[in-house]
Order: C-alpha cells, then sequence, then structure tokens
C-alpha cells in the first residue's frame, strides 16, 4: 500500500501573520524587513512576490522593485512564534507524529491515510488547511508525496493556499522535467558540477549511471541525490530531537567585501537563527560566530553571557561585537550565527540596553550599525511599533514627527481600523505588547493554564 508523506508550509508566514493582525496591510505588498530600508527581507506577501521580492533578498532592493506601493514593517518575531505554536497545536491535534522543520513548515505521515487514494489525501489535507484558517486566519499549503523529497516539491507547487498530490503512480513523469535544484541538497556548487556533466533536469540525474554520480558528487552526497532522482526516499518522518545548538549560516554567491555587506550579512543569520530559537523554546547563553573567508579559511568567535536570553536584540549586538571584517580577514563567503548553551530558565536582567548596544568594531561599521541600535533602543514612537489608548484600544503605529505621531487603531479581531493623530508625549499613548494584536486572549489564557 501506498506510503503518503505530507508537508505543510504556512503560506509568506510572517507577511501573513502582519496581514492577519493589522487588517490595512491586506492585500497590499507587504516586506517584513524594518523600517530603516537596510538588512534583508526576512518575508515578502504574496502581493510583493509579484514585483520580483522575496524574502532574504535587501531590503532596498526589495523596496525598489516594489515602488510605492511597498509598506515596510518591522518584524515582530514574538507574534509569529505565538502563532506558528497555535498551528501545530492543531496540527498535532490531528496527527500523531509531525517533524517541524521551522516556524513555518513540517512533514507529517497520518496514520489512517496508509494506502489512501488520491482524492482521499486531498481530501484530507483540505479539511486540516480548512481547520487551521479557521482557528487562525491564516493561510497554508500541503503537498503530498510517496517521501519527503517529493510531498515538499508538491508544496511548492500548492501555493498558495492550495493542496498538490504526486501520486507514486505518476511521480516519475511528475520529476523527470524538473531542474535538478528542485531536489534536496543540490545547492549552486552541486547544481554547477551537474551541469559540467551535462545534468539539467531530475531526468538526467536518475539516466546517470551510479558510479558516474559518486565521481562527479562523491560518495554520500552522489548516490542519496541519485536516489532522489530516481523517486526513491525512505526517510522517516520523526520528531527532530532536542538541538544542543540553534544556528543559521549563508554562503554568498560572491564574496563579501564591504563592512556594509557584512553587518546585513549578521543581521540575517542572527535573525534567522532567533526564529529556530523562539520555535524551541529556549534561551542561549553563548553566541557564536562563524567566518569563512575567499581562501576557505574558517574563523569562529564566542562570547557567552551570564545568563540566558531570547532577546533579539542582546543576541545581535552580541554577535556584531565577536564579527571581523574584510579588512581584517579578506573576502567573506560565508557567514553564519549560533546559538548554544541551550537554557529552558530565561533570565530578566536590571539593565538589558547595555547588553543590546552594538558597538562598532571599527570606525568604518559605525555608519551601519548605528541604524541597528537606533531602532532597538531609540526614546520615542517607531513606525509599526505596537501601542495602546486607553479610548480606542490596541493600535499600531503609521508614523511620527514634528511633534505628532500618527496610530491605526485595529487588530486580528476589529477588521480595517481608523487612524488618529496624537501629540508625541500625549500621556494616554503607550507602548503595548504585540501579542495583544492577535485578539487571541481566550486562547493565551488556555496556555497559561
Amino acid at each position: 500500500m501506498q506510503r503518503w508523506v505530507l508537508h505543510i508550509d504556512m503560506d509568506a508566514f510572517f507577511a501573513s501573520v502582519e496581514q492577519l493582525t493589522r487588517p490595512t496591510l491586506r492585500g497590499r505588498p507587504v516586506l517584513v524587513a524594518g523600517v530603516s530600508g537596510r538588512g534583508v527581507v526576512a518575508g515578502a506577501s504574496y502581493e510583493a512576490r509579484r514585483f520580483g521580492a522575496r524574502s532574504a533578498m535587501p531590503t532596498q532592493q526589495a523596496a525598489r522593485l516594489v515602488g510605492y506601493s511597498a509598506v515596510l514593517v518591522a518584524p515582530r518575531m514574538p507574534v509569529y512564534a505565538a502563532a506558528s505554536r497555535r498551528v501545530f497545536q492543531l496540527i498535532s491535534s490531528r496527527v500523531d507524529v509531525v517533524e517541524q522543520l521551522s516556524i513555518d513548515e513540517a512533514f507529517m505521515e497520518p496514520a489512517e491515510l496508509v494506502g489512501a487514494t488520491e482524492s482521499e489525501v486531498i481530501g484530507w489535507a483540505d479539511a486540516l488547511r480548512a481547520h487551521i484558517w479557521e482557528e487562525t486566519g491564516l493561510p497554508s499549503s500541503i503537498g503530498a508525496g510517496t517521501g519527503k523529497q517529493y510531498a515538499k516539491i508538491a508544496s511548492g507547487r500548492a501555493k498558495p493556499d492550495g493542496t498538490f498530490v504526486i501520486p507514486g503512480d505518476r511521480q516519475l513523469e511528475i520529476l523527470r522535467p524538473m531542474p535538478v535544484s528542485e531536489l534536496w541538497g543540490v545547492g549552486p556548487v552541486t547544481q554547477a558540477r551537474l551541469a559540467q556533466i551535462g545534468v539539467h533536469t531530475i531526468g538526467d540525474l536518475a539516466d546517470l549511471h551510479e558510479r558516474e554520480v559518486t565521481i562527479s558528487l562523491g560518495g554520500t552526497t552522489g548516490p542519496q541525490l541519485w536516489n532522489l532522482a530516481r523517486g526513491i526516499d525512505d526517510r522517516p518522518v520523526a520528531p527532530r530531537a532536542e538541538a544542543k545548538q540553534i544556528s543559521a549560516e549563508h554562503t554568498y554567491p560572491r564574496d563579501l567585501s564591504t563592512h556594509a555587506e557584512v553587518d546585513a550579512a549578521i543581521n540575517r543569520a542572527a535573525e534567522a537563527a532567533h526564529r529556530r530559537l523562539l520555535l524551541d523554546g529556549r534561551g542561549s547563553r553563548t553566541i557564536t560566530v562563524k567566518l569563512r573567508m575567499a581562501d576557505f579559511r574558517i574563523e569562529s568567535r564566542s562570547a557567552t553571557l551570564s545568563y540566558a536570553t531570547d532577546d533579539l536584540a542582546t543576541l545581535r549586538a552580541t554577535a556584531f561585537r565577536l564579527v571581523r571584517y574584510p579588512d581584517e580577514v579578506g573576502p567573506i563567503r560565508l557567514v553564519g550565527v549560533g546559538y548554544s548553551g541551550l537554557e529552558s530558565a530565561r533570565q530578566d536582567v536590571l539593565f538589558p540596553e547595555l547588553d543590546r548596544q552594538i558597538v562598532p568594531t571599527t570606525d568604518h561599521a559605525a555608519d551601519q550599525v548605528v541604524e541597528v541600535t537606533r531602532e532597538a533602543t531609540e526614546d520615542g514612537w517607531r513606525a509599526t511599533q505596537d501601542v495602546h489608548h486607553p479610548d480606542f484600544g490596541h493600535g499600531w503605529v503609521q508614523g511620527a514627527g514634528h511633534g505628532i505621531v500618527s496610530v491605526r487603531f485595529e487588530t486580528r479581531a476589529t477588521g480595517p481600523g481608523v487612524t488618529r493623530t496624537f501629540p508625541i508625549d500625549d500621556p494616554d499613548l503607550h507602548a503595548a505588547d504585540p501579542l495583544a494584536s492577535l485578539a487571541w486572549e481566550e486562547w493565551f489564557a488556555q496556555q497559561d493554564d
């Protein structure tokens, strides 16, 4: 009987959560990237993707592609983490074993689908997606196939907000014309090696002899990719073991040669690792920055705090204190940030702003990191900041300057709200918990119980 593995992926998750909790943004091209224009995009709505914007793209480039209609919002990781937790509680209520890959995607292998027909799988997946939508208001896509690889490919075909199934008897027919880069583990370097021997599609790879693949890609990676190309993927779906370290690293197609490029890379890695840290639920005491230079030398530098924390500003500032730049070590091809010394108990410290300060390692770095520091510690109102007013409720700052602040009052539960303007020092306007924008009071109360 056919095995069915399913891959669920929340659609444009960060941007979808922003559009859920700030209804005015629905249907608009949202870039979750901070409002300074620096750094990289953490999430892009489908409206923004139509212009070519995408995650991990430099913010300025994405904003230029979208144009004047782009809406830049600062990331709110606690809100995304809470939404993720609720989504995966719903999934776990219907599936015994879930292998969660990240804050917004997972594999499943429902026991009741063993031997099911294609239409039965579609019906089951659509019912789960509808359940998630009804409970949270968030869209998702599900792909299904005979193994993890094919479920993952199928979920990409299902987007946005759909279900796509690759049945076993049509698997090779569907897979063979696809670019070989669709396979797990085929990055730019592997793709280039395969292109040198005339392999451009999954079918091209499947048609090779195993020895040819082993010579080109090595005795471990080669056979693994070859089997995937031939429709063989029997890897089990299983919960992931508790991590000892949580990290994110990125290899860049062009060596980083400026302070600004390295700073953007540190931001990208620190924030990506932080998303995984929040999903894990623990705090970190030790922060590590990893650099691989153009000549393949690797440098790793670490610092240990006196307490465990999941505060992004603190973790990122520590990473900036560790990083070195191209004028010190030469061109850099890989930048990574890792969090270890993971502990369930996290501490509040008396003066957290001291650990959040980003101290430039050189004068040249000052212009880039001052903006990061300002976003984290500047007094006064910041665009997209969550606020509360006793008469109008929860809202978010649309803009501030010239002694006034404009606030749009809305949450997930209110529908599009109205904008009101206040003196910048209005005593009734206070910073608010971003989680209030979800308007999930009953659910949060259940979590506390």
